[in-house]
């Protein structure tokens, strides 16, 4: 993998401008106060486009160092504006096996500390997780079962239970603890349709407990959704929350159920020898 600091000063405002989200460079080029802005004054394209290139590195370079911040490392700002104004002027205090040698030993640091802080935010997620769903076992009509999920049926519904081989078409939210929510159909204004078995292994176990038109929340421990890596939006040893509801049912082919049924002995005869 190439260093993240292995960049000339052009690769990285270009990169910046054409390579980030079009929400970024809007945020980038967003002033802290539009009202105090005087209207800007180029004489032509280029003027422009180079201004554009410097409010998007000058952003990206403010919000590398909060995040840096949040991880203990505190780079001096008036010296990296510095180190910049050299370099264009060609006058830098360091030779270039300096600066290679001292951002190596940056990014040494921030990757220690990067994952320094991400084992100590998965143990605090995985306490809060284990408190969370203490109290929330304690609930009326909460359930347990032997592999940790946690569920309250709202509506049954009607008609049989989810196979694994089924697909199918649901309603829901899904929020942290904190009630953060990172997904839900309801805002993207269309239910998601999947086959049972293709999903984390909570929501699997979970719907078999309702029928069509049933309502359900699950409370589903990390080991049962992404566990220790998590992934966006989620952090490592999430416990996740999920409002589900089952809007149809669509049994898999009978082909479908002869494969599954075979795939099944297949490994039932593994494991036998």
């Amino acid at each position: 993998m190439k260093s993240l600091f292995k960049v000339t000063l052009l690769a990285a405002t270009t990169a910046v401008a054409l390579n980030a989200p079009l929400a970024f460079a809007a945020e980038a080029a967003k002033p802290a106060d539009a009202a105090s802005v005087s209207k800007a004054s180029f004489k032509n394209d280029d003027q422009k486009s180079a201004y554009a290139l410097g409010a998007s590195l000058g952003r990206y370079m403010e919000n590398s160092l909060k995040e840096q911040e949040k991880l203990g490392i505190k780079l001096d700002k008036s010296q990296l504006i510095e180190g910049v104004q050299d370099a264009f002027a060609n006058k830098s205090k360091l030779s270039a096996e300096d600066i290679e040698k001292t951002l190596q030993s940056f990014e040494a640091r921030v990757k220690s500390a990067a994952q320094e802080k991400m084992e100590k935010d998965a143990k605090e997620n995985a306490d809060k997780g284990t408190q969370y769903r203490a109290a929330f076992a304690k609930e009326k009509d909460v359930k347990k079962t032997s592999t940790g999920l946690l569920y309250r049926v709202e509506k049954e519904g009607s008609g049989d239970a989810p196979k694994n081989s089924d697909t199918v078409v649901v309603n829901y939210k899904g929020t942290l603890i904190d009630n953060t929510e990172f997904d839900s159909s309801y805002n993207r204004g269309e239910p998601l349709s999947f086959r049972l078995d293709g999903v984390i292994p909570g929501w699997t176990e979970g719907l078999k407990h309702i029928k069509k038109g049933g309502k359900i929340k699950l409370v589903i421990p990390p080991e049962l959704a992404y566990g220790k890596n998590g992934v966006p939006g989620i952090p490592a040893n999430s416990t996740l929350v999920f409002d589900v509801e089952l809007l149809d049912i669509k049994p898999a082919a009978k082909e479908d159920n002869k494969a599954g049924e075979k795939a099944a002995d297949a490994k039932g005869a593994t494991k036998g020898k």
